[in-house]
């Protein structure tokens, strides 16, 4: 317990960099995919055949937004087990319509669509601005390219309570005609038209003289992106705050963040497959190691790169063909499904000290106390008798805490990609996630000390999994 709380403030730290350096599901691929390219992992192509090898360590991306990377295990053989931790990359935000530009009282907004569940009343009066990816066209072919808005170019302003002596009563917003960005004055931008070296970034990307379409302002942007304005094809943006993620509390022990849930289960995971994947850790090894980050989560998981598309099967099944003969990779995978274990990694909920009545009386999981392993009898999480003990063992064996979640009877539980993994793809499933408040706000809060356990749990489950499991009999 003691090493993981020693190692906690630089792993939190390289949290950190990681949070700041992915404002969306784009930027957290790149950022995963520049570590795994720093490890020394090689990237794939799902268009291409796939030529493996024992201790090989390997990576592919799906619509960049999902990121699945693997070290296969000098032992392995088709048939053996995968250990695997998935989460995922995206979080509630507004996204930009196709349409976007309102005009409304002197003022040009931008409309925006509500992503997923989110506390929409915390990006009210926040200093706001874009990212997300521009698709150009490059040569005979197409790329798309990140952008991230740094400076504060929009607002989403509280109607004084002057105004509305009713919001101290409770403050409830209508998201299509509230929660609408303000970019700038229709004064200023008529000014602008004739100093266009003066607008502000998101005016020469987003606005002509007279109507919003996402292609003007092209020469701009173009400039920016090094291609001709007739090369950008489309974009996709979202909003996101311009805050930087930081470390706080009186005594360091706190991390303040956007998209906590569930940016601090990729990082862990992502760091902890990178840091158990020397070759000496592989040479004995006969499972295949696994790390898959899914867009789409917070929306139900249904899309081509979500957990509930084939995208991990699909990777257990060519890594399978390539290391073994294909006419017997059918059966190989079957058994192989048999033999491993996926840890769902979402973050959970910390017991609240304002809001102690919404946690089941014996269920009550804290910050600095370890991972929390999430139970429902309705299947809402996928964890059995049999994937607790084995989660719980490996941490048992290194001394580090873990907790346990049940939501109360008279509350309606979330789910996460465990289900629909375990349904979809028929692998024993184990839900856990590190404790944190003000999930699915503009900004949340965990435990440092949480980082570095969950760090630590997850390397260990990469590294005892397969020896454990061989003492595990139930079928």
């Amino acid at each position: 317990m003691k090493a993981a709380i020693l190692g906690a403030q630089e792993t939190a730290s390289d949290l950190i960099s990681f949070l700041n350096a992915a404002p969306t599901p784009f930027h957290a691929v790149a950022e995963a995919k520049r570590r795994l390219e720093a490890a020394g992992f090689t990237q794939l192509s799902e268009r291409d055949s796939w030529a493996l090898l024992p201790g090989g360590t390997y990576y592919f991306t799906r619509n960049f937004s999902t990121i699945v990377a693997f070290a296969i295990g000098k032992r392995f053989y088709p048939g053996c087990g995968f250990a695997i931790v998935g989460a995922h990359t995206d979080s509630p935000c507004p996204k930009l319509k196709p349409r976007s530009k309102i005009v409304k009282g002197g003022f040009l907004e931008l409309g925006v669509q509500t992503y997923g569940s989110g506390l929409w009343h915390t990006w009210f009066d926040r200093d706001l601005t874009v990212a997300g990816r521009v698709m150009v066209r490059r040569g005979n072919g197409f790329s798309h390219e990140l952008v991230h808005v740094k400076e504060p170019i929009l607002r989403i302003p509280t109607l004084a309570i002057h105004l509305d002596k009713t919001v101290s009563e409770g403050f409830k917003i209508n998201t299509q005609t509230q929660l609408v960005p303000v970019l700038a004055s229709c004064i200023k931008d008529a000014n602008s038209k004739a100093e266009a070296h003066h607008h502000s970034l998101l005016l020469k990307v987003f606005y002509t003289s007279t109507e919003l379409h996402v292609y003007s302002g092209l020469q701009i942007l173009s400039s920016e992106l090094g291609c001709e304005s007739d090369d950008i094809c489309d974009f996709e943006l979202q909003v996101c705050d311009t805050q930087p993620s930081s470390i706080g509390g009186a005594l360091k022990e706190f991390v303040f963040s956007g998209r906590l849930d569930n940016l601090c289960m990729s990082f862990c995971s992502l760091k902890a497959l990178i840091d158990s994947t020397s070759e000496a850790s592989l040479e004995n090894e006969t499972v295949v190691r696994m790390v898959a980050l899914f867009d789409h989560e917070e929306v139900g998981s249904n899309s081509a790169q979500g957990a509930g598309s084939p995208v991990m099967l699909d990777a257990l099944k060519r890594i399978t063909i390539s290391m073994g003969e294909e006419s017997s990779q059918n059966v190989s995978k079957l058994k192989a499904i048999q033999q491993s274990l996926l840890v769902s990694a979402d973050m959970a909920h910390c017991l609240h000290p304002n809001y102690m009545d919404k946690h089941e009386e014996n269920h009550q999981p804290k910050m600095h106390k370890g991972l929390v392993v999430k139970y429902n009898a309705n299947q809402r999480y996928a964890t059995n008798a049999v994937t607790s003990f084995i989660f719980k063992e490996i941490a048992r064996r290194q001394d580090l805490p873990t907790q346990d979640f049940v939501v109360r009877n008279d509350m309606a539980c979330g789910s996460t990609i465990g289900p629909i993994l375990a349904s979809g793809v028929g692998i024993r499933t184990v839900d856990v996630g590190a404790p944190q408040l003000s999930m699915h706000s503009i900004r949340e809060m965990c435990g440092v000390d949480d980082v570095g356990y969950s760090y630590r749990h997850f390397k260990l489950f990469f590294e005892d999994f397969s020896a454990l499991d061989q003492h595990v009999n139930v079928d």
